[in-house]
């Protein structure tokens, strides 16, 4: 069998190259040009006909680059691979854009992720892999090329289950009831590595007109260490306020955490409260905008890279993924 052929576009080139080196490849060779009008050209650099092809670009916007930026390029160059004789293009995504909006709350709403989701693959995607999209089943549904969503569950299981196996009480809490799905797959697992009951609870909250209205918490946590669950951390404010009502009703420890730390300014002042222990996120979005040494300090980012390199590898050989994240 072939070894892969894996691109990493610029922003992403040193998550791409830890992927790479765990894999034992070299990252293939690729051009990206920036003209006087912004205009840019993007493409390979080395023969790609009939080979199996895998781009990665996590797809935030960070200090050089807007997430619009990124989405031209990509989708550039995924038409420049085609039109090279490409055999299959495979996307890994450690954060994929525009997936919170993948409905109408409002009249004439657009459907964004539908329509990101016509641009890549009317350009040639024959497969997408993204880690903990907002909402797993709008994404599969808004894709007719082959999907795999990665739940971040195996990744935070892998990291808490040996720091938590001397804590008697733990609370699994979900910030609200449209992420209890995932606050409960890492529930499961935890208790499945841990070997005895972990609890749950979640926080009610509504959102309207960009305002967030919430209430109370569902489940006990007296006296519990409290991990608050979300698929990503934006203001931190949803984070606060269950972190804040976990502390009210007894909590003796609470921790944040999310797959995608977006961080954006506000996150500096909401984070940086003492009422939040500690605050656990992947490496698929950097913390560039954080600068609050009281929210840096309790700031831990996991290495997913390990993890993409195995999804890569178990694709490319035509291997289970389903065994990999059941893990």
């Amino acid at each position: 069998m072939t070894k892969p052929v894996l691109f990493a576009l610029n922003a992403s080139q040193a998550f791409g190259q830890r992927v790479a080196n765990h894999l034992g490849l070299n990252l293939a060779v690729h051009e990206e040009r920036t003209f006087e009008d912004g205009e840019h050209k993007i493409r390979p650099l080395e023969s790609v006909r009939q080979r199996r092809v895998y781009i990665l670009s996590s797809l935030h916007t960070d200090v050089h680059l807007s997430v619009n930026d990124k989405l031209s390029r990509l989708l550039m160059f995924i038409g420049a691979l085609k039109d090279a004789s490409a055999r299959e293009i495979t996307l890994v995504l450690p954060y994929l854009a525009y997936a919170r909006k993948d409905r109408r709350t409002k009249p004439r709403d657009p459907l964004s992720l539908r329509y990101l989701a016509a641009m890549l693959e009317v350009l040639g995607t024959d497969r997408i892999v993204a880690l903990e999209v907002h909402n797993p089943a709008a994404f599969q549904n808004a894709f007719r090329c082959i999907n795999e969503h990665l739940g971040s569950a195996l990744l935070l299981t892998q990291y808490f289950a040996p720091k938590l196996k001397d804590t008697h009480d733990i609370v699994i809490i979900s910030p609200d009831t449209g992420g209890y799905k995932r606050a409960h797959e890492f529930r499961l697992r935890l208790e499945q590595h841990l070997q005895r009951a972990v609890g749950s609870a979640f926080v009610e909250k509504i959102r309207s007109s960009g305002k967030l209205f919430h209430g109370r918490l569902v489940g006990e946590v007296q006296g519990a260490t409290a991990i608050i669950v979300d698929d990503m951390i934006v203001t931190g404010s949803t984070l606060l306020y269950a972190a804040r009502t976990c502390k009210a009703q007894g909590a003796e420890r609470v921790i944040a955490t999310a797959a995608h730390g977006l961080f954006n300014e506000a996150a500096n002042e909401s984070l940086g409260d003492p009422v939040l222990d500690q605050i656990v996120i992947c490496d698929s979005v950097p913390p560039w905008r954080l600068h609050n040494a009281r929210v840096t300090n309790k700031l831990e980012i996991l290495d997913t890279s390990a993890f993409f390199a195995q999804v890569i590898r178990r694709i490319h050989a035509g291997e289970s993924l389903t065994q990999l994240m059941n893990y």
